[in-house]
């Protein structure tokens, strides 16, 4: 049976983790004894809530709102909250549009965003965490951006998730030796709060056996590779064999 206070003393800060899948991630640090520093986008109430559920868990829980604007707000977060050793960035916005019909500013937000941002949170908290010699990165790739593939409809979103994979593998032979380590999940269609009922209905319908996944499944397979200290610079998918 697997320590329940597998991350007791250790501090995670958790990049959207007042919502969603974030949220559910922050639980199960919770549960596990982690020190939770929580993000949250617009929602003082959210991320009040989520505070309280994390707290009522018994757990030290502060949290911040702060908008995510341009990528160098990972900066700002830095400054804010400088020490962490558990780092989980689960924020990334998502958006559709034809490769033939993209414009710059598109471009600059999905990369920008989904790759720039992530890129800078580890380049900013990897150094303290090889000092420490103990740390945990876990990023959050698209649905299938584990491999190279081309997308009809996803292709700048995607082409900026599938490179965190190049991220997570450099950081695993910059950062290994100092026990540290940094991985991607690549989640299935899941169903939040988030989610529009025309969105859960394609979720639905794309979904192997017609059932989307849910936060807490996602959660799970989080915590279980953010635990095993083997598990370093891999790419893992958690979508039950989509085909999209």
């Amino acid at each position: 049976m697997k320590n329940q206070q597998a991350f007791e003393g250790k501090k995670a800060l958790v990049l959207g983790g007042s919502g969603g899948i974030g949220r559910a991630i922050s639980l199960g640090l919770a549960e596990k004894g982690a020190e939770l520093t929580v993000h949250g986008g617009s929602s003082q109430a959210r991320l009040d809530s989520a505070l309280a559920e994390i707290r009522a868990k018994g757990a030290k829980a502060q949290g911040f709102l702060l908008n995510i604007d341009e990528p160098g707000t990972a900066e700002r977060i830095f400054a804010l909250h400088p020490q962490a050793d558990i780092l989980v960035c689960a924020w990334g916005p998502f958006r559709q549009g034809s490769l033939e019909n993209l414009d710059v500013n598109f471009w600059q937000d999905m990369v920008g965003y989904n790759l720039i941002f992530p890129g800078i949170l580890v380049s900013l908290y990897l150094k303290g965490m090889m000092d420490r010699n103990w740390g945990r990165i876990l990023l959050f790739g698209g649905t299938n951006t584990d491999t190279l593939r081309g997308f009809t409809s996803t292709a700048a979103y995607s082409a900026a998730k599938t490179a965190l994979g190049v991220i997570a593998k450099s950081a695993a032979k910059t950062a290994g030796p100092h026990g540290v380590n940094c991985n991607v999940i690549c989640p299935g269609l899941t169903d939040t709060e988030y989610c529009r009922e025309e969105q859960r209905r394609y979720n639905r319908d794309k979904s192997p056996g017609g059932k989307a996944l849910n936060p807490e499944q996602i959660a799970g397979t989080a915590l279980s590779i953010l635990e095993k200290a083997e598990i370093n610079g891999a790419l893992i998918s958690v979508d039950r064999g989509i085909v999209l």
